[in-house]
């Protein structure tokens, strides 16, 4: 069974925690994960690029000059993709990039990706992460003592409003809900950050 440290806001090592071992010690699938990484950034894709092909560009519609007799190149339009303002050729035209990928693909995607943080060892759980107020500084200080600078920071949804509003300024750190986890930034993001709470309710869901 899969076990990690647990640690406190102080960066100090407080105990161990078993992981699901169907979640977090699985046989990491690394087309899957790269499937999964590609599907995200080409659903994000808007495939507006659009150029005018020479049927499409105004004008030319009169031959330039006669076909025979005058030393010029026999030329048909003004708008062929040779002439200055002529058509593109092959021009891009607006598309769907977007793709499918199977629900079990997907969490099989999502499993390969927890488990290869936590195979690295960059996989830290917090016993809890709150604040009484909104401070950077306080976020600050709770990555530093556990040496983090790139991080996905995981929470559990409940309370944690001081923690998600401390960390939105912090160049590097990402905060998300333990419900909105992708594979794309768990491996974007050097480490992981997550509490006890957070690593609970991904197991109920994806157990």
């Amino acid at each position: 069974m899969a076990n990690v440290s647990v640690y406190n806001m102080e960066g100090s090592e407080v105990g161990k925690m078993d992981l699901n071992d169907n979640i977090f010690a699985v046989k990491v699938n690394e087309h899957l994960i790269h499937m999964a990484v590609v599907l995200q950034l080409a659903n994000k894709r808007q495939g507006t690029q659009k150029a005018k092909t020479r049927s499409e560009v105004r004008g030319g519609g009169r031959k330039p000059w006669r076909q025979k007799g005058t030393g010029h190149a026999r030329q048909g339009s003004i708008r062929a993709p040779q002439w200055t303002g002529g058509g593109v050729v092959f021009a891009p035209t607006p598309r769907d990039y977007s793709f499918k990928m199977n629900r079990k693909e997907k969490i099989n995607a999502l499993k390969s990706a927890l488990t290869s943080r936590v195979n690295e060892e960059k996989f830290y759980v917090m016993d809890s992460l709150k604040f009484d107020e909104i401070k950077t500084k306080k976020m600050v200080s709770v990555l530093n003592a556990l040496k983090l600078k790139k991080a996905l920071i995981i929470l559990d949804g409940e309370d944690n409003d001081n923690v998600a509003l401390s960390a939105r300024n912090i160049e590097g750190v990402r905060v998300v809900l333990a419900n909105a986890i992708n594979v794309y930034d768990i491996l974007k993001y050097d480490s992981i950050l997550i509490t006890k709470n957070a690593v609970s309710k991904i197991e109920e869901v994806y157990a």
